[in-house]
């Protein structure tokens, strides 16, 4: 819920961004100082989703569900833009903006319909890699974070609320404060070199996801902070993702998952320090 008067906005950045990605934030950078954003959010929001993108910018977002305007024709879109916002001057789009019913119209098309100032943001690559958050997906997917930040502009972050976990790391492991994430993608099963923010404050971490196949089997998002004792972990916590350090192992004894464990924190520790 944006609380921003509709009525004071005089430019548009329209799309789904989806991870609010360096691309995105090209579009923002003609904005100006009245300007808004516009999500057309769908159900295959999971970098951001909701909220999650008020993080990364400052313009107020304004939220359309896909399916409350999929059988708009591209006139009747840009007819209801001119309601909603009455002193629309600037609509900003990405070159592969489509609207209307079954996505009939193109960016260029806007002009045919708004009769004011369109810009249409080219294509923006990173390092030579186009920059999608399709593209983003996909290397989360395979546990490439640190690609992953580099086409977000940021580092890759999930929230969840904090929930009860086995017990075993309290007693025989490492203590650690266990996510129930939903919504968000989660990065590939394994363990990473993390940030962790409880009540408000950031701490070095090394994180698991995955299948708990030494122990029960069960999945687990789980986070051990490190150099501090957290007897009190709130309600919510979240996690950015700095680098995958191992893929998600069985071991025969729990003495060889502690030792691995020990391991992984060195290495964690070792990748933070480094990133400063």
């Amino acid at each position: 819920m944006n609380h921003t008067d509709r009525g004071t906005i005089k430019a548009i950045a329209i799309g789904g961004f989806d991870g609010i990605h360096v691309g995105h934030q090209q579009l923002f950078e003609h904005l100006g100082q009245n300007g808004a954003i516009l999500v057309i959010d769908t159900e295959h929001t999971n970098l951001t989703p909701k909220g999650a993108r008020e993080a990364y910018v400052n313009y107020p977002i304004f939220y359309l569900e896909l399916s409350d305007i999929s059988q708009l024709t591209p006139e009747e879109f840009i007819d209801m833009l001119k309601v909603k916002f009455p002193k629309l001057e600037t609509i900003v789009v990405g070159y592969d903006f489509r609207f209307g019913h079954n996505r009939s119209g193109e960016a260029r098309d806007i002009t045919s319909y708004f009769p004011g100032k369109v810009v249409i943001v080219n294509e923006v690559k990173a390092e030579g890699i186009s920059v999608h958050s399709r593209t983003i997906r996909g290397y989360l997917r395979v546990g490439e974070v640190e690609l992953a930040a580099m086409l977000l502009g940021h580092t890759y972050r999930v929230s969840g609320q904090v929930i009860r976990g086995q017990g075993l790391g309290m007693r025989q492991l490492y203590p650690t404060i266990n996510l129930d994430i939903k919504n968000f993608l989660l990065p590939a099963e394994g363990v990473y070199a993390c940030k962790t923010r409880i009540e408000g404050q950031w701490y070095d971490s090394v994180a698991f996801i995955g299948h708990r196949v030494t122990t029960d089997g069960s999945f687990a998002v789980e986070t051990h902070i490190l150099d501090a004792d957290i007897a009190q972990a709130g309600e919510t916590a979240d996690i950015e993702f700095v680098k995958r350090i191992r893929d998600n192992m069985m071991f025969a004894e729990l003495d060889e998952l502690k030792a691995q464990i020990a391991r992984d924190i060195q290495d964690a520790r070792t990748v933070l320090e480094e990133r400063g």
